[in-house]
């Protein structure tokens, strides 16, 4: 039997991924400055962080209103999807949002576009999964918006 997923799964999920984002911040202040590239804007990235914790805790406030369905859905996704697509589909979905592309949005339509966007765009392989556990695979713990992987950081390179 399936378990699926409730507001306080997707609730969790959000919580961890801005304690990443907040540890990630800490984790970069650490490093030495010649770790970075010349072109790298540390007030830009910073408040990158911060436009993703703010948009978190909006959507932490409507988690409680997302519907059954949208949360079935939500499981079907968990269970059927590789975490690592996900991840990157979020984190594009993410910047969307930020980058002001929708402007009216709630937990329940931002993963509702989540639902769309997987669906019409990647092929799933059914998985043996537990819902709960698949999503907090849809974050990276160290570096979770892949800030370290653009080639204005450099701090990413070894």
């Amino acid at each position: 039997m399936i378990e699926t997923l409730v507001p306080t799964d997707i609730q969790t999920f959000l919580k961890h991924l801005s304690v990443a984002i907040e540890l990630d911040q800490v984790r970069v202040d650490a490093l030495p400055r010649e770790r970075f590239s010349p072109a790298y804007s540390d007030s830009m990235w910073r408040a990158w962080r911060l436009d993703h914790r703010v948009t978190i805790d909006e959507l932490l406030s409507t988690t409680d209103t997302i519907p059954p369905a949208v949360l079935g859905e939500l499981t079907r996704i968990a269970i059927t999807y590789e975490p690592a697509l996900v991840r990157s589909v979020l984190l594009e979905l993410f910047a969307e949002v930020i980058g002001g592309n929708y402007l009216h949005y709630n937990a329940e339509r931002f993963f509702g576009w989540l639902i769309e966007r997987l669906d019409e765009q990647h092929k799933c392989v059914p998985r043996q999964a537990d819902a709960q556990a698949s999503i907090l695979q849809w974050l990276a713990i160290t570096d979770p918006l892949r800030i370290s992987k653009d080639p204005e950081c450099g701090y990413g390179q070894p």
